[in-house]
């Protein structure tokens, strides 16, 4: 990885472009995930950068439904894994979710180099690697096989960096979706329960922080701060702080 100067005014962003090339040069990340990361990143310039309070809105109504759910999974993909798999444990940990590599350009060597990541990391235990997975209805991708005791027995799957057409499967299979999508005119963002429009390297550990402080409350208060989450308001605010921070800058 090339070192790069802290003192450069883009230091965060090419820090993790690298840590993405590194990802690449591993075998976690596909060619197509490096592209993705670049539409991605000209959304979270719109946001100047940070976490919105919409977006930490939506972070603590995800935190309040991850607490919730009987069955939680956090789905990981090479993006995820090689940007921040410390915060993936930790969510798990702190949240009782399981972990599951899932991947729209599928080989067993990715999964591999994927869980190892995880597991160098802590994590206990990754799904999503055995051959004989299970399989989601509705979808023609490689994103269809997931495994019996994960994503196709959860109730809630949060997915950062999701595709459309899984997301809406999964919503169509009867599941909660959370997702992390930074941009919030996406199928996926639109399709997902709750979705936090924030780079998700900011984002998981917001959510741990949030299951961290909210886990000894009862049923009852964490109901009230999912269930009154309206996703379809946070993307249209998340949207007009987009539109507010553009027009500051002209």
């Amino acid at each position: 990885m090339n070192v790069v100067p802290e003192s450069h005014p883009r230091f965060e962003s090419l820090r993790i472009r690298e840590m993405l090339v590194a990802g690449f040069e591993a075998g976690a990340v596909a060619r197509e995930g490096l592209m993705a990361h670049g539409r991605g990143e000209a959304f979270d310039y719109m946001m100047g950068e940070r976490s919105t309070p919409a977006a930490k809105a939506a972070a603590k109504a995800a935190a309040a439904a991850l607490l919730l759910a009987e069955r939680p999974v956090l789905s990981v993909n090479g993006n995820v894994a090689s940007l921040c798999p410390g915060d993936v444990v930790g969510l798990a940990a702190v949240s009782g979710a399981k972990i599951e590599v899932n991947l729209f350009y599928d080989d067993e060597r990715r999964r591999g180099v994927i869980a190892e990541m995880l597991y160098e990391k802590g994590a206990v235990e990754v799904l999503g690697t055995e051959d004989d997975r299970a399989v989601l209805p509705g979808l023609d991708s490689a994103r269809r096989r997931v495994s019996a005791e994960g994503i196709l027995a959860a109730d809630l799957v949060v997915v950062p960096l999701e595709d459309g057409d899984r997301a809406e499967a999964l919503r169509r299979a009867g599941k909660s979706v959370v997702a992390v999508d930074l941009n919030p005119l996406s199928r996926t963002a639109r399709a997902a329960d709750i979705t936090i429009v924030d780079n998700v390297i900011r984002a998981l550990p917001v959510m741990a922080e949030y299951c961290g402080g909210m886990k000894g409350d009862g049923p009852e208060s964490l109901r009230t701060v999912s269930g009154g989450f309206d996703n379809g308001a946070n993307l249209k605010e998340c949207i007009s702080y987009m539109v507010g921070w553009l027009g500051g800058r002209s």
